[in-house]
Parts: structure tokens; C-alpha cells; sequence
């Protein structure tokens, strides 16, 4: 059972739902969709605010290098257990307290920006603690996803999660932060993350728990089996050469380009075409429509033949437009550079998401999608510290033109190394599964 109250289609009959909307028949599904849909809301919001909370208090990219970094280590030392974890506690639960910790964090947040007594450590600190909250909650819902749709709608719901990242994250968010910043404080917007978390947790409580797809084993004591399954996880991939290869070669691109991206790009945008947060979120909202119309447009397709392949390049040439950010000034050349770049982003994320929901056994799902998240973003820390005080150092320039021309070179490394175009022919994904 997969949580619907609706009755499955007849055997036989033609489906004439578009692919990209069957999974939205499923209750449990919409409920989950609508609270991923909000707990994104609020952290694009955040991404905004954030940076000019700092601003506001003459603060610069070293600053906000320190609050991204102190997230992006958060993520990463908890991950693994939240994979762990989401492995053996009903996901359910394990969302519901990522969700109820973010509501109590960004609300002492806005109580402190509209007092007037916030301070960067103390951005930093809440940041680390919403890294660890989201080290559960991502493999929690990669995990949870499964179990609540049939696996020939697996690519569609990953479509969606795609086309929500970009167009509530990365447009959505930014957007209504960028006004109510204009019009209020970055504390009014702080405020408006608090309430997004609190309707997160609404839609959370009515979602039906599922069971654990995996027998939990009792005679353990609980520290010791977490540590089992951590290395089991670490044994899967290891073993798995097109899931290493993938994993490292993402290591490596999440170096080279997400500090720029999180840390240099407000302040190229708005120091270049001399605009203010509404320019940087055209272009962040430029990012998001490229990743909402690929993601809607590959989760309404079966999966491509040559999977890995399209892929790994799909990431690596999708990074190229960045050169348009590191030699223009011009807000409409960065906003189509970054289009681009978030279409081929988003595109190979949503076959990403389904290729391990369909190629990784399901008791091993919220481990290996923690693996995932850790090993990708080892790196980010040091991306998000270094980013400051070589952007200011160099200049924006360079930065931007190593994060454009280094991935499509491992792109290709990465796919001759595990020899991906053999592994894509012995393991299709692309069956015809419905009519």
C-alpha cells in the first residue's frame, strides 16, 4: 500500500494523467509535497535574509562566508547518522523534529533582528544547528519518497521536488525576502520563515507514518548499531562504482563552485550592476524558472537510456555559463547565465534522486542517500570558508572562471573511470512500466 485513498488504475486501461501529475494522486503524497513545499519556502527566504542581515550590519562576503560554512558543517557531521537514523525510526517522526527545531531557531532569530541584538555568531551558530536539523531531514524524505509511490512514478515526484527547489527556493523565497526587506527589516522576513516552519509541521502531523522497510536488530546496543550501519553504508559504495565515482566527482564541483555561488555571487551581483538584494534575486530567481522548467520537463519523460552519462555531463557542461558571471556586469547576461545553469543542474538532479530510489536496495536507501549528502558535500565547508577571502583577495573573475571550466573535466574523468556508458547498458532504467 502506498498511503492513497484513491483506486488504483485497471490493468490494461491506459493512463492519460500526464506522467508529471500521476504521483499527486496519492493523498499522503500531496501532503508531503505541500510540506517540502514550505520547509523550502522558508529556507530561500532565509538565503536572503541572511546576507543582508549582515550587510545591514556592515558586515561583507568574510561574514557571510562564516554563517554559510558554519551550515555546511553542521550538514555535514550529521548526516550520516541522519541516514542512519532514517534507516531505522519511522521518517515521519524524524521530519516532524527537524521541522519543530527550525520553528524554535529562526523564531529567537526574528526576536533578536527585530530587538536589534542580533549578531553574526550568532547567525553562525543557528546556521550550524539548521545544517544538523537538515542532515536528518534529507535522507529522512529520500527515504521516505518510496514508500509512498509505486517506482514508475518515482522520476515525476523527483521532477517536482525539482521544479519546488528552484521555484520556492530559489525564486519563490528570495523574492518575497528581497521585498520585505525593501519595505521592513531582514527581521520581518525572519518572521515570515517562522511561520512557513509552523505550517511545515501542520502539513507534517496529518501525513499517515510508515513502516521501516528494513528488521531492526534489538541485541545491539543502539550506539554500536548505528555505527553497523554508517559502515555498511560506506561498504555499498565502495562496492558501487558508478555510485563512487558520481559521489567523488560531486565532491570535487561542490569545492569549485558552491562557495562562489553562495558567498560571492550576492556581492558581484549587486557590487557589479550596482543593484541591491532585488537584483540579486532576479538572479537567483533567473536560476530557479531554468531548474522548474527542466526539472517539469524531465520528470514528464521516462528515464534517458544512457542515465549516468547524461547525467554527469548534464552537471559538469551546466557550469560553463558561470564564465558569463565572472567577466560581465550586465544584471541580464548573469540572470540567462544563470538559467542555464540551473536547468542542467536541476535536470540531472531529478534523474540523480530516481536513480538511487530505483538502483539502491531499499533497506539501504536512507544510508546511502546520507552518503550521498556527506561525501558530495564533504568539501562544502572549506568551499563556503575559502570563498570569502579569495574572492576579495583574487577578485570575483577567477573564482567564477575555475567554478565554469573545472567540472566538465571531471565530468568526463568520473564517467570513463567507472566506466558509466557499460554500467548505463547492463542496468536500464528506461522499461516501459505503464502504457
Amino acid at each position: 500500500m502506498n498511503g492513497s485513498a484513491d483506486a488504483p488504475r485497471a490493468p490494461g486501461r491506459r493512463d492519460r494523467m500526464p506522467r508529471a501529475l500521476r504521483p499527486f494522486r496519492t493523498t499522503q503524497y500531496r501532503v508531503l509535497a505541500t510540506a517540502l513545499a514550505l520547509s523550502l519556502f522558508g529556507a530561500g527566504v532565509w538565503l536572503i535574509a541572511v546576507v543582508f542581515q549582515i550587510k545591514r550590519d556592515g558586515g561583507g562576503p568574510i561574514e557571510v562566508s562564516w554563517v554559510a560554512s558554519a551550515n555546511a558543517v553542521g550538514l555535514v557531521i550529521a548526516v550520516l547518522v541522519g541516514g542512519a537514523v532514517a534507516d531505522r525510526v519511522p521518517q515521519k517522526l524524524v521530519l516532524l523534529t527537524v521541522e519543530a527545531v527550525k520553528l524554535v531557531l529562526v523564531a529567537i532569530i526574528a526576536v533578536l533582528a527585530l530587538a536589534g541584538a542580533l549578531e553574526v555568531w550568532q547567525l553562525a551558530v543557528v546556521s550550524f544547528v539548521i545544517g544538523v536539523a537538515d542532515g536528518f531531514f534529507l535522507p529522512a524524505y529520500s527515504a521516505l519518497l518510496p514508500a509512498i509511490l509505486p517506482a514508475d512514478q518515482l522520476l515525476a515526484a523527483n521532477g517536482f521536488e525539482g521544479l519546488l527547489r528552484p521555484a520556492v527556493h530559489q525564486a519563490a523565497g528570495p523574492a518575497v525576502a528581497a521585498a520585505l526587506i525593501a519595505v521592513f527589516s531582514p527581521a520581518a522576513a525572519f518572521a515570515v520563515i517562522s511561520l512557513s516552519q509552523l505550517a511545515a509541521i501542520g502539513c507534517l502531523l496529518a501525513l499517515r507514518r510508515t513502516a521501516v522497510r528494513r528488521e531492526v536488530e534489538t541485541d545491539r546496543h543502539p550506539v554500536i548499531s548505528l555505527v553497523i550501519d554508517v559502515r555498511d553504508g560506506f561498504s555499498y559504495m565502495v562496492r558501487t562504482p558508478w555510485l563512487l565515482a558520481t559521489l567523488l566527482y560531486a565532491c570535487l564541483i561542490v569545492l569549485v563552485i558552491m562557495g562562489p555561488f553562495e558567498v560571492l555571487l550576492p556581492f558581484a551581483v549587486t557590487e557589479r550592476t550596482g543593484g541591491g538584494a532585488g537584483s540579486y534575486a532576479v538572479v537567483l530567481a533567473a536560476f530557479g524558472l531554468g531548474g522548474a522548467i527542466a526539472s517539469v520537463v524531465v520528470g514528464s519523460l521516462r528515464l534517458p537510456r544512457r542515465y549516468l552519462t547524461i547525467m554527469n555531463l548534464g552537471w559538469g557542461i551546466g557550469s560553463l555559463p558561470l564564465v558569463v558571471i565572472a567577466v560581465t556586469s550586465s544584471l541580464g547576461a548573469m540572470a540567462a547565465a544563470a538559467f542555464v545553469v540551473g536547468a542542467c543542474y536541476a535536470g540531472a538532479s531529478v534523474i540523480w534522486g530516481t536513480l538511487l530510489q530505483r538502483r539502491v536496495p531499499p533497506h539501504m536507501l536512507g544510508r546511502v542517500s546520507s552518503l550521498d549528502f556527506f561525501v558530495s558535500l564533504a568539501l562544502l565547508p572549506i568551499s563556503m570558508a575559502v570563498a570569502g577571502p579569495v574572492g576579495e583577495l583574487v577578485g570575483y573573475t577567477p573564482v567564477f572562471l575555475v567554478a565554469a571550466l573545472v567540472p566538465p573535466v571531471l565530468a568526463v574523468v568520473a564517467i570513463l573511470a567507472a566506466r558509466m556508458p557499460r554500467d548505463e547498458l547492463a542496468h536500464p532504467l528506461d522499461v516501459r512500466m505503464d502504457a
